[in-house]
């Protein structure tokens, strides 16, 4: 078995670089790294990237090789989602990305993703009970109704935060007139989702990620809660959402930047993804929130790790 292993998620909004190394136990993660790319922004909407957006993607994947040379790391796993699952110049994409780094990518079907994502999150934390997976990327929301030992209903639905703040935000502070048609929009398109939830009734809302980390950043800083950059489950409270949320709704980008806990990458599709969390709080009694660190990338490494440890004792 290979020492070392990257995998790459080459998200709508972000890429993420992950490495790992093989040891006693199986694998632990040595390397971390995202760039903010957005190769959605523009475009993610009218099925393309964009020019700007793949010269982004471009510059992404050539750091991340320097560091991959740099460590001497050749199995690399990447794996595109939603901008690219949906773009008609995607296989370009894969293409430019293949000439300048060597790297072969693949574009993984909804599904898939959200199958990894459940993976990933299962080797972050005991799923207690019936619980709901959300996971808001740039392109699509992948959702999971599950427990920790079966996937009861899984949908990766087309309204990530790019495609929402794109259509819907036009004003800063968003308006109460654009939450409203945010929330009929969400009223036609969650409908699957709000149908399951009746049928298996979570009490959980595990938030898998992205807009969720930055969300419980900001609560560990108001609340004077000290974590590591190691941890995998980090502290979140319903409460504490809507405080963020309803502070959230009344700010401009100038002023979202300015609370603590904040970062650049998440600052402006964090008000659209807040909303989104808002409408399915609102319309099913969750008991508790909790936020998974692992998400895709961590989920792809448990099953490649799994793939490999069986291959080489069928070889043994």
């Amino acid at each position: 078995m290979e020492k070392k292993i990257a995998i790459i998620d080459m998200g709508t909004n972000t890429f993420h670089l992950l490495i790992a190394e093989a040891d006693k136990k199986g694998y632990h993660i040595t390397h971390r790294d995202r760039l903010a790319v957005k190769i959605g922004k523009d475009g993610i909407n009218h099925g393309f990237i964009t020019e700007e957006g793949i010269q982004r993607a471009l510059l992404a994947m050539q750091s991340f090789k320097n560091t991959l040379d740099q460590q001497g790391v050749t199995r690399i796993y990447a794996f595109g989602t939603s901008a690219l699952r949906n773009a008609r110049n995607s296989q370009e994409v894969v293409n430019r990305i293949k000439a300048l780094t060597g790297i072969e990518s693949i574009i993984i079907s909804g599904d898939q993703e959200a199958e990894y994502i459940y993976m990933g999150v299962k080797a972050a934390m005991e799923i207690e009970g019936v619980s709901l997976i959300m996971d808001i990327g740039g392109g699509s929301v992948e959702f999971i109704v599950c427990d920790n030992d079966k996937v009861w209903w899984k949908q990766s639905i087309e309204i990530g935060a790019q495609r929402l703040l794109e259509q819907f935000q036009k004003n800063d502070p968003i308006t109460s007139t654009e939450i409203d048609s945010l929330d009929r929009h969400f009223d036609k398109a969650l409908l699957p989702l709000m149908e399951v939830l009746q049928v298996y009734n979570p009490t959980i809302l595990i938030g898998s990620s992205g807009t969720f980390d930055t969300l419980s950043d900001i609560f560990c800083l108001r609340h004077d809660i000290h974590k590591t950059m190691e941890e995998i489950e980090t502290p979140l409270t319903l409460e504490g959402f809507y405080d963020i949320y309803n502070d959230l709704v009344k700010k401009d980008r100038a002023q979202r930047m300015l609370i603590p806990g904040m970062i650049e990458m998440r600052v402006d599709m964090i008000v659209v993804a807040s909303c989104m969390i808002r409408y399915i709080l609102s319309r099913h009694p969750f008991n508790r929130i909790r936020v998974s660190t692992y998400a895709l990338k961590e989920g792809v490494l448990s099953t490649i790790i799994n793939e490999l440890i069986d291959r080489d004792r069928i070889a043994v």
